[in-house]
C-alpha cells in the first residue's frame, strides 16, 4: 500500500522570501508527522535556496518516521550525506535556474557518479534512490549502478491537460512500476501529485511512498499543516485499500 512522505520545502522557501526564522520546517516536520506522514523529505540544494544545512542537521535529531534527503550527485552533498546518514538519500538532477525539478535523472549519462554516491552512501548506512523517468532504460541504469529504489518523476501525468493524456501517462507509470519492482527495486512517485490528481496514482499496484509537497503545504496555509496532510494520507489511504479490494 502507498503511504506519504511530506515534502517541506516550501516552508523553508516562505521563510526565506524574508530570511527570517519562521516558518521553522522543523516544526512543520512535526505537525506533518502528527498528521499521517510516514515520512519527511527536504531536499537541500547546492545554492540553499530554500532548506539549509541547520535544517537538514536538526531534522535528522527530530524526525520520529523517516527522513529522506533530496540532492545532488555531488561531492559535497555526499559529503554531508554521509556525516548525517539521513535513512533514504534520493539523488536528483539540479539546475540553479529551475523552480522545481523539472525531470528525472538520466541515470546513463551520469552512470560511474552515479555509481560511486551510492555504493558510498550504501556503506555509510541510507537507503539510496534515484529519482527518474519512468522509463525502462532509467531504470534498468539504476539497478545497474546500486540502487535500493527509484523515485517515478510523475510531472507528465501531473500536467496532463486531457483524460486521454493522463490515461496514457498513468499506464506509463503503471508499466514502470512493474518493471522497477520486478527487478528488485523499491517503487515511490511524485511530482505534481495533489488533493484532485493522487488517488490513480496511490492505487497502483507496487507503489511504496508517494511524495507530496507543493500541494500539501499550499493547503497548509489554509487549514495547518496537521490537517492538510491527514486528509492527503486519508485519500492515498482509501484509493490503496480500494486497489486491493
Amino acid at each position: 500500500m502507498a503511504r506519504l512522505q511530506v515534502n517541506i520545502d516550501h516552508v523553508a522557501t516562505v521563510r526565506q522570501a524574508r530570511r527570517a526564522v519562521e516558518p521553522d520546517p522543523v516544526h512543520a516536520a512535526v505537525l506533518a508527522e502528527l498528521g499521517g506522514a510516514t515520512g519527511i523529505t527536504v531536499h537541500l540544494r547546492e545554492d540553499r535556496r530554500h532548506v539549509v544545512d541547520r535544517d537538514v542537521e536538526i531534522l535528522r535529531r527530530t524526525v520520529r518516521t523517516r527522513l529522506n534527503l533530496e540532492m545532488a550527485a555531488t561531492d559535497e552533498m555526499v559529503d554531508i550525506a554521509r556525516r548525517l546518514v539521513p535513512d533514504q538519500v534520493t539523488l536528483v538532477p539540479e539546475k540553479r535556474e529551475e523552480l522545481t525539478t523539472e525531470g528525472g535523472l538520466d541515470v546513463g549519462a551520469r552512470r560511474d557518479a552515479i555509481a560511486r554516491a551510492c555504493a558510498s552512501l550504501a556503506e555509510a548506512g541510507s537507503v539510496v534512490s534515484l529519482f527518474i523517468d519512468p522509463d525502462d532504460a532509467q531504470i534498468d541504469a539504476a539497478v545497474d549502478c546500486g540502487a535500493a529504489a527509484v523515485e517515478f518523476h510523475t510531472g507528465r501525468y501531473a500536467d496532463a491537460t486531457s483524460d486521454e493524456a493522463r490515461r496514457t501517462e498513468l499506464a506509463a507509470l503503471e508499466s514502470a512500476v512493474r518493471r522497477a519492482v520486478t527487478r528488485g527495486l523499491v517503487a515511490h512517485a511524485g511530482h505534481g501529485l495533489t488533493y484532485w490528481n493522487v488517488r490513480p496514482v496511490a492505487a497502483i499496484e507496487g507503489v511504496d511512498d508517494l511524495n507530496i509537497g507543493h500541494s500539501i503545504v499550499s493547503r497548509a496555509v489554509l487549514v495547518g499543516m496537521e490537517r492538510a496532510v491527514r486528509e492527503m494520507a486519508d485519500l492515498i489511504d482509501r484509493a490503496s485499500r480500494s486497489a486491493l479490494s
